[in-house]
């Protein structure tokens, strides 16, 4: 199993976190660490997440959603 991290900037609302985690979920993707940040408006999220599929398949999906602003990944 691959480990991937990666930092998100989205809108500081309840629904977009629950959104971000529904989205790891049903891509196959499981969570082992997260940390939110909030500044002003804007949430940042880092996520430690373990998976066999690829990271591009999230990152893709996750780029698509309207309150997610930025995302910088790495593979661990």
């Amino acid at each position: 199993m691959q480990t991937y991290q990666f930092t998100l900037e989205a809108n500081q609302r309840p629904e977009t976190l629950e959104r971000i985690l529904r989205v790891i979920r049903h891509r196959g993707f499981y969570v082992v660490a997260m940390q939110v940040q909030t500044e002003n408006d804007k949430a940042y999220c880092h996520f430690t997440l373990k998976s066999e599929r690829a990271l591009s398949l999230l990152i893709n999906q996750l780029s698509k959603m309207y309150d997610v602003f930025t995302i910088n990944h790495t593979q661990a």
